[in-house]
C-alpha cells in the first residue's frame, strides 16, 4: 500500500502542533500577553494583511534582504576567489577577514545605522555584512576542491589558468556555492531585521518593535509567521535554481525530495 505523500504528513504535523498549542493555551488559561492562541495570531495576521500594513512592510524587508544578499554575495565571491587562488592574498587578507568575522554583527548594527542613516543603505549594509562570510568560506572550499590530478592534466595540455578556472574549478565549486547561497540568504534576512530593530522607518522589524511597546503579542507572532514563510520562500527559490542548474550533482541535498524505493514495499 502506497503511503501518503510527505507533503500531507507535514501538513498534518503542523495542524497537530497548532491544535495542541490552542488546546494547552485555553486549558491552562495562559495570558495572551505571554503566549497567544493560534486563533488570535490568525486574526492578527488577517487584519494586518487585509489592511495592507503587513504587505507594505514586508516589501521593504524583502528589498533590503535581496539587495544585502546580492552585495554580500558579490563581495564574498570576489574575496573568496582571490584567497583560494592566490597564496599571497590568503596570507595578507584572510587574517583580517577572520578578525572581522569574530566581531558580533549585532554589535555593529548601531555603527552601521550611524554611518549609513535610517534609510535603505544601512539595512543593505547590515544584511551584506551578516551574509558574506559563510559564502566566502564555501567559495574558498569549493574552488580548492578541484581534483589536483585533473588540474595537472589540463596544464599538461597547455590550458590557461582562465580555462582551468572556468572549465574545472568553477564547476567543482558550484555545489559549495549554492550551499553557501542558502546560508547567506537566511543570514541576509536576519541582518535586515536586526538593522530594523536598531533604527528604521519601515520594515517587519519596525512592526515587531512597535508591537512590543503596545504589548500586542499576537501581532508579534503574526509577523514572525510572515518572516518564517518569507525565509522558507527564499530558501525554496535557491533550492529550485540549484536543482535546475546542477542537474548533474548527485549529492543527497541536491536531489528532489522523493520517497526511497523501499517506501512502497
Amino acid at each position: 500500500m502506497r503511503p501518503p505523500p510527505r507533503s500531507i504528513l507535514r501538513l498534518l504535523l503542523v495542524l497537530a502542533i497548532l491544535a495542541a498549542w490552542e488546546g494547552l493555551v485555553r486549558l491552562l488559561d495562559v495570558p495572551a500577553y505571554i503566549i497567544p492562541a493560534p486563533s488570535s495570531v490568525l486574526v492578527a495576521l488577517y487584519r494586518g494583511l487585509a489592511s495592507t500594513l503587513y504587505v507594505r512592510h514586508l516589501w521593504t524587508t524583502l528589498v533590503e534582504t535581496l539587495l544585502g544578499f546580492a552585495v554580500g554575495s558579490v563581495v564574498a565571491l570576489v574575496l573568496g576567489t582571490l584567497v583560494a587562488l592566490s597564496r599571497r592574498c590568503e596570507y595578507f587578507l584572510y587574517p583580517f577577514i577572520l578578525m572581522f568575522q569574530a566581531m558580533p554583527k549585532v554589535a555593529l548594527a548601531p555603527l552601521v545605522i550611524i554611518w549609513f542613516g535610517l534609510g535603505l543603505g544601512s539595512k543593505v549594509a547590515q544584511a551584506s555584512l551578516t551574509a558574506f562570510f559563510p559564502l566566502m568560506v564555501n567559495t574558498i572550499a569549493g574552488l580548492r576542491s578541484a581534483d589536483e590530478d585533473r588540474i595537472a592534466l589540463m596544464r599538461s595540455l597547455d590550458a590557461s589558468e582562465l580555462q582551468i578556472f572556468t572549465m574545472l574549478r568553477m564547476p567543482s565549486a558550484m555545489p559549495y556555492l549554492f550551499a553557501g547561497f542558502e546560508i547567506a540568504m537566511m543570514l541576509s534576512l536576519i541582518g535586515a531585521i536586526v538593522a530594523e530593530f536598531v533604527g528604521a522607518q519601515k520594515g517587519l522589524g519596525v512592526l515587531i518593535m512597535g508591537m512590543t511597546y503596545t504589548m500586542d503579542v499576537a501581532g508579534q507572532f503574526s509577523v514572525l509567521v510572515i518572516l518564517s514563510l518569507l525565509g522558507l520562500f527564499l530558501n525554496t527559490i535557491i533550492v529550485l535554481v540549484r536543482r535546475r542548474l546542477l542537474f548533474w550533482d548527485t549529492s543527497p541535498e541536491a536531489l528532489p525530495d522523493v520517497p526511497s524505493e523501499g517506501a512502497y514495499k
